[in-house]
C-alpha cells in the first residue's frame, strides 16, 4: 500500500529557494517511509517539524526509508532536525549521517547514498560579510571610533561591523554607524572591498567600505562597544600612528575617486524568475551621471 502526505513547503523553504533548487513534493511513498521533498539534484529533504515521528518508531522508519531511497537511486538525503525533535540526532549519526550546518533552532544533517559517485554535497556558507563606514562631514573630518575590545589597544578605525542575515550592505553600514556613534547617515558610494581568510569561526571574510553622508553631527558613543569616538581631520587620520595602514588606504581610495570625479553607485533590481530583490553596484561619473 502507499500513502500520500501533504504539508506546506513554507515550513522547509522560501518561494525563491523552492524555485532555485526546484523542490518538488514526493507525492507517493510506501507506508513507513519519510516523504520529504525532492530537489533538482535527485536528493530528498525531510523537515522534522513537518513530518513528525514518535521517538520509539524513528529508528525503524529511518532504516526503511534509507532502503527505499537506495532502491530509488536517490543521492543526498537531508534531515532538518528542530530542537523539539533533537532525539533524532544520535540515531541519524548511527546511520552515517553527517553534520552540515546549524542555527539556533535546528541542525541540518545529510548522508550521501551513491557508492559509484564522488560525494557532491557542497560545504555550508564559509564567508563572513562585514561593512565599514567612511563618514566625512563638511569640515573635512572623518568619523572614527576606538573599540573597547580592539585588537590594537587605543587604535582608531572606521565604525562598522558584520551584516546581519538578509541585511543589505548599505543598511548594515547605516545601522552600525548609528549604533556606535548615534550619527544618522545616508549612502553616497561604495569605496572599496577587502577579501581575507582565516577570520571568525575559520571563515573567509569580505569587508566592504561605504561612503556615507552624515545627517547629524553630535556624537553619542555606544558605551558597551566603544571606548571613544570623534570627528578627526582627514590629514590627521592619514598620518596617525594609531590608525592601521588598511584603514588609511580606504580614505585614500575615496579621495582618489573624488579626484577623478567618480563614485560607485547602487541600483535596486528584482530577479524576473525568482522574484527576489538584489542590488548592483556600478561606477559612474559624478558630473554627468554616466556609468
Amino acid at each position: 500500500m502507499t500513502t500520500q502526505k501533504n504539508y506546506e513547503s513554507s515550513k522547509l523553504m522560501s518561494a525563491s529557494e523552492k524555485w532555485f533548487n526546484k523542490y518538488e513534493h514526493v507525492k507517493v511513498v510506501p507506508d513507513g517511509v519519510f516523504q520529504g521533498v525532492l530537489d533538482r539534484f535527485n536528493g530528498i529533504t525531510i523537515d522534522s517539524a513537518a513530518e513528525e515521528c514518535e521517538e520509539s518508531f524513528f529508528d525503524e522508519k529511518l532504516t526503511k526509508s534509507i532502503e527505499h531511497w537506495i532502491e530509488e537511486k536517490k543521492r543526498a538525503i537531508w534531515f532538518k532536525v528542530h530542537r523539539d525533535q533533537s532525539y533524532m540526532v544520535p540515531i541519524l549519526v548511527r546511520n552515517d549521517f553527517l553534520y552540515h550546518h546549524a542555527r539556533g533552532e535546528f541542525v541540518m544533517m545529510y548522508r550521501w547514498l551513491p557508492k559509484d559517485e564522488v560525494m557532491a554535497v557542497p560545504p555550508f556558507a564559509h564567508t563572513m560579510v562585514g561593512v565599514g563606514a567612511l563618514v566625512i562631514n563638511d569640515k573635512n573630518q572623518v568619523l572614527v571610533v576606538s573599540e573597547r575590545n580592539a585588537l590594537i589597544p587605543n587604535s582608531w578605525k572606521l565604525p562598522g561591523g558584520y551584516c546581519e542575515m538578509r541585511e543589505n550592505l548599505i543598511d548594515a553600514a547605516i545601522r552600525e554607524v548609528e549604533e556606535e556613534t548615534n550619527i544618522k547617515t545616508r549612502f553616497e558610494s561604495l569605496v572599496s572591498a577587502r577579501h581575507a581568510h582565516s577570520a571568525a569561526f575559520g571563515c573567509s571574510d569580505l569587508y566592504f567600505i561605504l561612503k556615507l553622508i552624515p545627517e547629524t553631527q553630535e556624537i553619542t558613543k555606544c558605551e558597551r562597544e566603544i571606548a571613544d569616538c570623534r570627528w578627526m581631520d582627514i590629514d590627521e587620520y592619514l598620518n596617525h600612528e594609531n590608525v592601521h595602514e588598511t584603514n588609511r588606504s580606504f580614505v585614500s581610495y575615496w579621495l582618489s575617486l573624488q579626484k577623478n570625479g567618480m563614485l560607485i553607485d547602487v541600483v535596486d533590481k528584482t530577479h524576473k524568475l525568482l522574484k527576489r530583490d538584489y542590488q548592483i553596484f556600478f561606477p559612474r561619473n559624478i558630473e554627468n551621471g554616466e556609468s
